[in-house]
């Protein structure tokens, strides 16, 4: 598995910047010629993990969102999305339905929706260092770039 293509970006922790996000890695998976719903798929997971990173990494004060999405020749789609806020202490835990740190209205159910969009969800967090969910999704019908 090669990867073929490759992007980074980053951005302000602010709400705003999710609609962003999530358009930036769909418009950037279009050479793998995804459907509709597998578009539909990622966008919501990525949209899900960054409000997660802007919303539980930076509780208190703004950071930085990074991404960064490879996508490979057998047309998996990589996409890694990462803070440098607090961090997560309790993986398993946090990734249960319904668990959520959050005193407003969060419903606790991000990983879940990462789960169910996606093929693969990673998590990996050092309290106080930050967290970087991987993502991947396996969409190509033909070589990359070529139709």
């Amino acid at each position: 598995m090669n990867i073929v293509n490759s992007m980074k970006l980053s951005f302000i922790s602010k709400s705003a910047n999710e609609s962003f996000a999530r358009s930036a890695v769909a418009a950037f998976l279009l050479p793998l010629d995804p459907t509709v719903a597998e578009i539909a798929d990622v966008k919501t997971a990525v949209s899900e993990a960054v409000t997660n990173a802007i919303v539980h990494g930076y509780p208190d004060a703004f950071g930085t969102v990074y991404i960064e999405v490879n996508l490979t020749d057998s047309g998996k789609a990589v996409i890694k999305i990462r803070d440098k806020g607090v961090g997560i202490p309790d993986i398993e835990q946090a990734m249960e339905p319904l668990y959520t740190t959050s005193t407003d209205e969060r419903a606790g159910l991000g990983f879940a929706v990462m789960q169910s969009f996606m093929d693969s969800v990673k998590v990996r967090s050092t309290v106080g260092k930050g967290t970087t969910v991987t993502l991947e999704k396996n969409i190509i019908r033909s070589p990359y770039g070529k139709k």
